[in-house]
């Protein structure tokens, strides 16, 4: 059975705090009718600290789409080979391992996906699958785990590298005065997060059942508006009262294992902005405690999109894990409005550790690494 291994997490060197956010607020956009309700909503978002691949003076300047998007590029070479390096050291794989490599990245676009240059960097075999997922928002870390999950299930000794790339400082869009665009811009954050799931083996969460919901008639509550000046997000007001659907569709796919959701051990979801985990709360009768690692990723890092699932994952292993059997959901809500949603329960065996370790092929040359990532080379066995 497939188990989500321990992620690995980049952020930045850039960090703006909220205090210099609502400085900047105040200072761009003093003469903005609403300037005092944005500052509040930005104050109340829980956000202390966010991580940027710009210094704050290049990330306001708007040089154009072109510069943008080569931008992304080059910040993507410089810094996911170094996460998925640390990703496959902690599943205890090397890149000629992996069977199919999924990348979700909704904050610049390459094609070929950065998949083809991984494959061609990093020494993974050409017969490496590639999935690029780009349109679904801060629910692509969710939908990466269950297409990873799928398959494996059809190819149990299969092993999935997931890869999530979000630059959301690249979409800063400064004639968008909005309301709703200036909450987001103390909102989102930047970080690249990788993680293994091996078919056989590895300790972490091991995956049981995966499903997927969307709410009827929200799909232009979260959407871009693509413009010469490159994507435009656009955010409704009604989408932080979302948990009102989602929630029911949580724990009805808790109830097909016959799971409770309201007592599971552990919680890993998409930490969107605070009243989306206190309504999440509120409607499955659960402590705000039960959401701390989605809220400290919020609170130090932002709402990092698709790699918010990962970081508060990587939280739960930083913190011990969990008891070898407890049960939980990983869930990534984004555009649609989607739910990506995941229930497993921990495994921290020897033996299926041991067991993998057993099955692994002969350990293989080293594998160098060049180009713009930074990492010299690594073995891949």
């Amino acid at each position: 059975m497939a188990t989500l291994c321990r992620p690995a997490i980049a952020v930045p060197e850039h960090v703006i705090t909220r205090e210099q956010t609502l400085d900047l607020a105040r200072e761009l956009h003093a003469d903005h009718p609403q300037l005092n309700l944005a500052l509040r909503l930005i104050a109340n978002t829980g956000v202390r600290t966010r991580h940027l691949v710009q210094p704050i003076e290049d990330t306001l300047r708007h040089p154009g789409l072109t510069a943008r998007n080569a931008r992304y590029e080059a910040e993507a070479k410089k810094r996911v080979p170094e996460a998925a390096l640390r990703a496959l050291a902690h599943a205890g794989l090397g890149p000629r391992d992996i069977d199919l490599i999924v990348y979700v990245s909704c904050t610049g676009f390459m094609m070929p996906s950065l998949t083809a240059w991984l494959i061609n960097e990093m020494g993974f075999r050409p017969q490496t699958r590639q999935l690029p997922i780009a349109q679904l928002g801060c629910a692509a870390g969710g939908a990466a785990i269950n297409r990873a999950h799928d398959f494996c299930t059809a190819y149990p000794e299969a092993n999935v590298l997931i890869l999530a790339c979000e630059f959301c400082s690249l979409c800063y869009q400064p004639t968008d005065l909005a309301v709703g665009n200036l909450l987001s811009n103390g909102l989102f954050g930047d970080a690249v997060a990788a993680a293994v799931v091996r078919g056989r083996g590895g300790t972490g969460v091991r995956l049981h059942h995966n499903g997927s919901h969307l709410v009827p008639g929200t799909e232009e509550w979260i959407s871009y508006a693509v413009r010469d000046t490159g994507f435009h997000f656009m955010l409704d007001k009604r989408v932080p009262g979302t948990m009102a659907d989602l929630a029911p569709a949580l724990r009805d796919l808790a109830e097909l294992r016959d799971w409770d959701i309201s007592g599971l051990d552990f919680y890993i979801v998409h930490a969107g902005g605070p009243r989306i985990l206190d309504d999440l709360g509120t409607h499955l009768n659960l402590p705000s405690s039960m959401f701390r690692y989605s809220r400290a990723t919020l609170t130090e890092r932002g709402n990092i999109a698709s790699a918010v699932v990962f970081d508060a994952l990587e939280r739960l292993f930083q913190d011990g894990g969990a008891e070898h059997g407890a049960q939980g959901i990983i869930a990534g809500f984004g555009p649609g409005i989607t739910a990506e949603i995941t229930l497993g329960s921990w495994t921290r065996t020897k033996e299926t550790d041991a067991d993998a370790e057993a099955a692994r092929p002969p350990a293989r040359r080293p594998i160098t690494v060049s180009g713009t990532g930074g990492v010299k080379s690594v073995n891949s066995a």
